[in-house]
């Protein structure tokens, strides 16, 4: 079995990121979503709340198109939660060429700790190249309407977490 791991911290997960997991999904049997807690981020929401919101998309995906994907937490090493989810793969989007050279740094640290582990780049697709999650949360906070880059319940988390 393929197993592949695409790791983030989804805080929120937009229609770029769902757009990587659909085509991921093409290329491995199971999709694992490793959902990051990195205390370090500041996340807006909670990890349960992102789990939450990432299961809810990824749900959607499989009972339109099939596959499997699973949602996993972790706050290790990235090389150490794919050798925890069986993950011979990582999965990364790629936007940019800023996004290109912290990633290169990543695959060169990840293949150090453990050659066995390949990372695959998957390039956005041009619609959604712009589409960042910080950029999300900024536009939210001040209002502005975000349905271009997430699905209408990430929307409403958004607002409703602005309107507090």
């Amino acid at each position: 079995m393929r197993i592949g791991l695409y790791p983030g911290t989804f805080d929120p997960i937009t229609l770029g990121h769902l757009d990587i997991i659909q085509r991921a999904l093409e290329l491995v049997d199971r999709l694992v979503i490793g959902v990051a807690i990195n205390r370090d981020k500041g996340p807006l929401f909670e990890l349960e709340d992102r789990v939450a919101m990432v299961r809810e998309e990824c749900d959607r995906i499989v009972a339109q198109r099939g596959g499997e994907i699973v949602v996993h937490p972790f706050e290790n090493l990235l090389i150490d939660c794919a050798r925890d989810v069986g993950a011979k793969v990582i999965v990364r989007g790629l936007r940019a060429v800023a996004d290109f050279e912290y990633e290169f740094q990543m695959v060169g640290m990840n293949r150090a700790m453990d050659d066995s582990i390949e990372t695959v780049f998957l390039m956005a697709d041009a619609r959604r190249q712009a589409i960042a999650s910080k950029l999300v949360k900024e536009i939210a906070r001040l209002g502005g309407d975000v349905s271009k880059f997430v699905s209408p319940s990430v929307r409403d988390a958004l607002v409703g977490r602005f309107a507090r």
